[in-house]
């Protein structure tokens, strides 16, 4: 190879390495939940195994909805996998969900997600969206759940029943980590899109 080809061999591979950085710290970041974790209620210890896996990321104004045509800033997509040992029974349930709302602070999220297989025992739940929440706190990591022992309201026969669960809606983390990891990425909700 001559020295004029070997120059335009090591310009063309300088100028798509700049591009590539450049296009990588141009890419705006965006808030996420990530990670799988058991966890136990600490109202009613037990021998069950409860556990949630998130993997979830914000997609700001990507689903539209009457009265918000493109979206809010709190749309997002991703997974959340749901599974119960129940002791009692010897048996695993397990559940799955698409995320629709992932909303952040430093260390904490809310989210939601709209259930699309569910094993036999929650098959009513299939079509229903769920609220959770997530604390990474390093070691001490907790998550929070929209059902159980929240979310109540009484309907108009004055007997207790669950309500339903909007959009990024969920408790505090109340619930310890017993085993797992999850990360948070905070990012501050984006602001409307100009134009």
């Amino acid at each position: 190879m001559n020295l004029t080809k070997k120059l335009v061999a090591l310009t063309v591979v300088a100028t798509t390495a700049v591009a590539g950085i450049s296009t990588a710290q141009a890419a705006p970041k965006v808030a996420r939940v990530t990670g799988a974790a058991d966890f136990m209620l600490p109202f009613a210890p037990d021998d069950d195994v409860r556990h949630f896996a998130f993997d979830a990321t914000a997609a700001p104004y990507t689903r539209p909805i009457p009265g918000a045509p493109i979206g809010l800033p709190t749309d997002a997509r991703g997974t959340v996998e749901i599974s119960h040992y129940v002791a009692a029974w010897k048996q695993t349930i397990r559940a799955e969900g698409t995320v629709d709302c992932l909303v952040t602070g430093p260390g904490v999220a809310s989210l939601t997600a709209k259930i699309t297989r569910a094993d036999e025992p929650v098959k009513e739940w299939v079509g229903k969206r769920l609220g959770f929440s997530v604390l990474d706190n390093g070691k001490h990591d907790r998550v929070g759940l929209s059902w159980t022992v929240v979310n109540l309201t009484q309907n108009a026969s004055g007997q207790t029943e669950e309500a339903p669960v909007g959009t990024c809606m969920a408790p505090v983390p109340f619930a310890p980590v017993t085993k797992g990891d999850y990360k948070v990425r905070h990012v501050e909700l984006p602001p409307l899109p100009q134009g």
